[in-house]
């Protein structure tokens, strides 16, 4: 347990924080999930959209990193086209 001001304000901003990067990484992950199991070849494409949307949100905020974003895109990108 903290023992000082700061360090109890630290803990409940980190709590807060934590809670914000899951809702955010499991957002990503779910969009992600979209694009693999969409039917049609426009309704993959519009998954696509959102997915990338979230991934590089991601990435810039530092749920991810920025390598493992490009190579999730990639891979969506190949998926959709192939489709």
């Amino acid at each position: 347990m903290p023992n000082t001001r700061s360090a109890k304000k630290r803990m409940r901003q980190a709590e807060k924080a934590r809670a914000r990067n899951r809702q955010q990484r499991s957002h990503m992950r779910g969009a992600i999930k979209k694009v693999r199991e969409a039917g049609s070849g426009e309704e993959a494409a519009k998954a696509l959209r959102e997915a990338t949307s979230l991934i590089d949100r991601a990435a810039r905020k530092h749920l991810v990193h920025r390598n493992k974003a490009a190579r999730d895109k990639a891979r969506l990108a190949a998926i959709v086209l192939a489709k």
